[in-house]
């Protein structure tokens, strides 16, 4: 089934490729613009929004985020009004959307589709152009070659709603025509999908096609499929649908920048129970960092590990060099509900030496060198498809509860940045005979020979 359009639909993504999500700014004529599941930080739309000439008028959320924290409010304290799923239980002013109501935006029209499974209140919206469908964004219900999971909720309702994420495909998704473009907002890279390919928008056509969970022969054979395939998630998960429903804090369209601190005030916080997050560059942290530290190296995925590795409300004191993003540390941090940023040392490790205080080292190796035996600290879906013979694995979220073998070990990942903050938790429970690979099982193999595979 294919629909005849008079009017193309253009969204602008914007994609969070750490955290594997996007959203979209949508132009809908006279000068309005709805954005759907907005990141925290609202810069980027009212910077889109203003080069267009633009006003936000809507603020779209498809469900309660459990991986990031939204930027609806944020919007909405700018103007915009409040789209989110009726059942949703907000704690500040929004308009909740019920199934099959339609919002009208002034001329396009919004129309919400309950689609339950991924989270409980989930709504997709269809965008109308009188009677004809535009676009779909579809959330965290249908993906790219993919689904969103069903266990974020509880473990006793996992399998009820991946059982309601069927119908929600089936009965209401898959009805609607094949040519119709589907915006997801969870994709490659996303914990809250299933795994999914790298590309960002589809269509219905595609998905009854291609993706292998609609190609499921029945529900039972869905679930299984879908349930045999979701691995671990950050723990943070299970505290962000709270935090979106209350209301999270608002911090307005300015710059987030740390504020800086001494190095006795880096001590002295140290001593008081901050965690000491050093940002920098694997190599730079293995020449010298301050004790107890713990390595996240800045890049797209810094925040999801900074979710997996400090506990919730830990105050944060940021070690970085000179010429990396404080913007986008601070922004990957309050995006996943990191508040109490006290902010970074002035002058960074070289003001920390020069003030008369001690650093310690990592030792460094080139992959295809290990020394010891070889803790792989990847997921266990990566360390299944190719690892080295006689390596152990455990995931680096899981080192607190699962503490690995004693003598020396060299700590692997796929380039180095997770084996190194592996490195700086062991060193933090006191064991410093680690060597961090540089590199990952494909630098070993091309050395040495074959990878092992599977569990």
């Amino acid at each position: 089934m294919a629909t005849n359009r008079t009017r193309t639909l253009e969204p602008v993504a914007f994609v969070d490729d750490g955290l594997g999500n996007s959203s979209y700014l949508v132009d809908l004529g006279a000068g309005r613009a709805l954005v759907v599941d907005p990141a925290r930080h609202p810069g980027g739309y009212l910077a889109e929004a203003e080069r267009r000439g633009l006003d936000l008028a809507f603020a779209v959320e498809t469900h309660l985020h459990a991986d990031f924290v939204s930027g609806a409010r944020e919007l909405g304290a700018l103007g915009a009004t409040l789209l989110v799923p009726g059942t949703a239980g907000h704690g500040f002013a929004v308009r909740g959307v019920a199934d099959g109501e339609e919002v009208d935006l002034g001329g396009l029209k919004l129309r919400g589709l309950a689609t339950p499974g991924h989270t409980p209140e989930h709504l997709s919206y269809l965008l109308l152009d009188g009677p004809t469908p535009l676009a779909l964004f579809s959330g965290g219900s249908l993906l790219v070659d993919a689904v969103a999971r069903t266990d974020l909720i509880a473990p006793d309702q996992t399998e009820a709603l991946a059982r309601e994420l069927w119908r929600s495909l089936h009965d209401r998704i898959l009805t609607l025509p094949d040519d119709l473009p589907v915006y997801p907002t969870h994709g490659a890279g996303s914990f809250c999908s299933a795994p999914a390919g790298g590309e960002r928008i589809t269509t219905i056509g595609r998905e009854r096609a291609a993706n292998p969970l609609l190609g499921a022969p029945d529900e039972d054979a869905f679930i299984k499929q879908l349930l045999d395939g979701l691995g671990t998630y950050p723990p943070y998960f299970l505290r962000l649908r709270d935090v979106n429903r209350a209301g999270p804090r608002l911090y307005g369209p300015a710059t987030p920048l740390p504020p800086v601190l001494t190095a006795s005030d880096v001590a002295r916080l140290k001593r008081g129970g901050a965690l000491v997050v050093d940002a920098r560059p694997v190599d730079a942290f293995a020449r010298g960092h301050i004790p107890d530290a713990v390595s996240i190296a800045l890049r797209p995925q810094f925040a999801t590990w900074l979710g997996w590795i400090a506990v919730a409300d830990t105050p944060l004191v940021f070690v970085v060099d000179i010429d990396q993003d404080r913007t986008e540390l601070v922004r990957q941090a309050r995006n996943i509900g990191y508040e109490t940023i006290l902010g970074e040392l002035e002058g960074g490790i070289a003001a920390w030496i020069a003030a008369g205080n001690e650093v310690e080292t990592t030792a460094l190796a080139p992959a295809s060198q290990p020394s010891g035996y070889v803790l792989d600290v990847r997921q266990a879906t990566e360390f299944a498809t190719g690892h080295l013979p006689g390596a152990i694995n455990i995931e680096l979220g899981s080192l607190d509860s699962s503490s690995p073998p004693g003598g020396a070990v060299s700590l692997m990942c796929g380039h180095g940045e997770r084996a190194m903050t592996a490195a700086s938790l062991l060193a933090r429970a006191g064991r410093r005979d680690t060597t961090v690979l540089i590199g990952g099982p494909e630098e070993w193999a091309s050395a040495h020979g074959t990878l092992e595979t599977g569990a």
